[in-house]
């Protein structure tokens, strides 16, 4: 093999590694909004696409929809991410079959023989999911008008739950302790005659989540993007309420009802009285305790706090608020934007204050840090 031939081929090897990761990051993306795509549907979504055209949006969209959505319920949500992730809102019709050459696949980044969209004037699909991938990963603060405009498409998509939990209510099941009175209602139906034991199981219900969204001057750059994030979970699930929090407490969870994000985030900037403000996060956490969280909002709740944790009050009141709050929640989360840099540390006197009562500090700063924020409050990740 000559040096060129090498070289070639080692680019073809990256190529198809982009490529595979640009459709991960549209499986993680799935995983985000709802969607249960479990790594065996993603295999089956990469086996698919490996003896269709990975670089024709419509076969892209077709072997998704086929292999990542398990239910109805996931067919909306699959839309919608799609739509986000590889551009265009249209939805893709089916198109008419060619053949594909064996195992074709798209090499990203301009190698030789690269296989390319079959259809004319077809989009790059994963030259489009490469972009979204980097752009996951990116710092909002740093992004341009348009780079902002598709991760709140993205962020749009998102669905966030608390994690399950038994309740005292029962339902029915095939597998469990027998139901007495279902069983016996059914002899009785039966007039008598033998019938098959019923039987019932806890039933199960997501946690309540308390998200706090800081929207003090210092967060100015991330306030669009967690608050987009916070209305995802409000406008979806009845068990989330939100909270803005600077020089003052704010509940903003009925504006977030509003299904449209913009109309949402419209209603928020009239309700909120102190943007890019100061920050009082001992004295307004102290607030929410006494009027909202011990009457039962945060109690077995997961709280999260967003926010650079810069604390202009006093940082014991905060340290102390804070583990008053966690011996009511379920789970305290804090996820900081500032965390992502180089060389940080908590040494800010209120982030110092609050961490020892946060079970997870996690990051909050892109795309990919609210995904994982997501997964954390679902109980899927807890490193």
């Amino acid at each position: 093999m000559t040096g060129m031939e090498g070289m070639t081929g080692m680019t073809g090897v990256t190529g198809v590694f982009a490529a595979d990761a640009a459709l991960l990051g549209f499986a993680r993306a799935l995983r985000a909004a709802g969607v249960d795509a479990s790594a065996e549907r993603v295999h089956a979504f990469l086996s698919a696409l490996d003896v269709l055209r990975p670089g024709v949006r419509a076969d892209v969209y077709w072997a998704g929809r086929l292999t990542l959505c398990g239910d109805r319920d996931d067919l909306e949500r699959y839309e919608r991410v799609f739509a986000a992730y590889f551009g265009g809102g249209e939805r893709v019709s089916r198109i008419a079959p060619a053949p594909p050459p064996p195992r074709l696949r798209l090499v990203v980044g301009g190698g030789t023989g690269s296989a390319t969209s079959a259809e004319p004037g077809a989009p790059p699909t994963a030259s489009l999911a490469g972009s979204a991938e980097v752009l996951r990963h990116r710092d909002v603060a740093d992004l341009d008008a348009a780079e902002r405009e598709q991760v709140r498409r993205l962020l749009a998509a998102f669905a966030l739950r608390g994690e399950v939990r038994r309740c005292a209510r029962r339902r029915p099941a095939r597998r469990g302790p027998v139901d007495p009175h279902r069983t016996v209602r059914e002899l009785l139906r039966r007039g008598g005659e033998p019938a098959r034991l019923r039987r019932h199981a806890r039933a199960e219900r997501p946690r309540r989540v308390v998200l706090l969204v800081d929207v003090s001057g210092s967060m100015a750059p991330y306030a669009d993007a967690l608050l987009r994030f916070a209305h995802a979970a409000a406008a979806r699930g009845s068990r989330t309420e939100v909270f803005t929090i600077g020089t003052r407490l704010t509940r903003v969870t009925r504006e977030m009802s509003h299904r449209d994000p913009d109309l949402a985030m419209a209603a928020v900037a009239a309700a909120v009285p102190d943007w890019r403000g100061g920050t009082r996060l001992g004295e307004l956490l102290r607030a929410f305790l006494d009027r909202w969280g011990q009457r039962g909002m945060a109690r077995g709740a997961i709280v999260v706090m967003l926010s650079d944790g810069w604390e202009r009050g006093d940082p014991e009141l905060l340290g102390t608020q804070m583990r008053r709050l966690h011996r009511l929640a379920h789970r305290v989360l804090w996820a900081n934007p500032r965390k992502a840099r180089p060389g940080y540390a908590p040494l800010a006197a209120g982030m110092a204050a609050a961490l020892p009562s946060v079970d997870t500090f996690v990051e909050g700063h892109s795309l990919a840090a609210l995904e994982r924020l997501a997964a954390v409050v679902r109980g899927a990740d807890d490193a």
